[in-house]
């Protein structure tokens, strides 16, 4: 089922055309990427979303009709610019910030006291915003922005400022979110966590989406039929390659030999074969490209 499209987005400021007939589709309970490089044109597609601002061309639909003003409700955003206020004592904003959204206050005290347990913040609750630090700040945004349940999460580099374990930690619960129903869009420059979190992604460049499927369809698009085959290392690759195998790299372990093959289509099954003939075969498995170089790749080719 699909709970959120956007079609043939357009969206222009003074001279500057930031966004071009882009178009999307997220399902329900799915992780969506939005890439692209700096200036691409993202933030101006999720400010379209949280109807921040309007399109010049385009609709776009929620949960089975256009999107209108009280579908507010059911969208948590956190932006990569975070907002909270300095003076205030945390427990107090992230009360006020739950009302905004719908939590009568005992509701929203008893579930910020079990998200600020959970994250080990808890005994921040009296203290004011500007003694926390930005990755303590993250925190309190990020339980802000789910705690009303939203259907759609868009969560813009949620990761920043983050060391590697509270990173980890964000990405479980966004993880645990998905498994529990919540649809999300993540924008990120980050492809690792690309790699990690994300079903599907639509790749954004100077305002026109250049790319776009489920993750596992892409890197099949992308693969160069390379394959990477481990043997003991008394053999030597170069003498059991076959017809159509062209050898990219080889390097040697204290017990094996570690080779990047690329096969033509078909040939396979002749190598595997000769293989198994001379020597044992430890593993074999195919090479995907990430999705770093797929990002690279297709940008560098606009």
């Amino acid at each position: 089922m699909i709970l959120f499209s956007a079609k043939d987005i357009s969206k222009t400021y003074a001279n500057h055309k930031a966004l071009d007939k882009v178009s999307i589709e997220v399902e329900q309970g799915t992780v969506f990427g939005l890439l692209g490089p700096n200036g691409a044109g993202k933030t101006t597609l999720i400010r379209i979303i949280n109807q921040i601002t309007a399109p010049d061309e385009g609709e776009i639909f929620f949960m089975g009709e256009k999107l209108k003003a009280e579908h507010v409700h059911s969208i948590g955003y956190l932006p990569e610019e975070r907002g909270l206020y300095k003076k205030m004592k945390v427990g107090e904003q992230a009360i006020y910030l739950a009302e905004l959204k719908g939590i009568k206050k005992a509701d929203a005290k008893k579930r910020l006291e079990f998200w600020f347990a959970k994250f080990d913040i808890l005994s921040w609750w009296d203290r004011k915003v500007e003694e926390l630090s930005k990755g303590m700040q993250q925190k309190v945004q990020f339980i802000t922005t789910i705690l009303h349940e939203p259907k759609l999460l868009i969560f813009d580099e949620p990761f920043s400022g983050f060391d590697p374990i509270n990173a980890n930690l964000l990405k479980q619960e966004i993880l645990d979110l998905k498994s529990k129903g919540a649809t999300i869009i993540f924008s990120t420059h980050n492809m690792e966590s690309v790699e990690e979190i994300c079903d599907s992604i639509a790749l954004i460049n100077k305002s026109k989406k250049i790319l776009d499927g489920k993750m596992i369809d892409i890197k099949q698009r992308f693969k160069k039929n390379q394959f990477e085959v481990v043997i003991p290392n008394q053999k030597n690759i170069k003498h059991l390659l076959t017809e159509g195998v062209e050898l990219i790299s080889s390097f040697d372990t204290p017990h094996t030999q570690v080779s990047t093959l690329k096969i033509e289509q078909g040939k396979n099954a002749e190598l595997l074969s000769n293989i198994l003939l001379n020597t044992d075969l430890i593993s074999y498995k195919e090479i995907l490209p990430s999705m770093n170089e797929i990002f690279i790749e297709t940008v560098s080719n606009e």
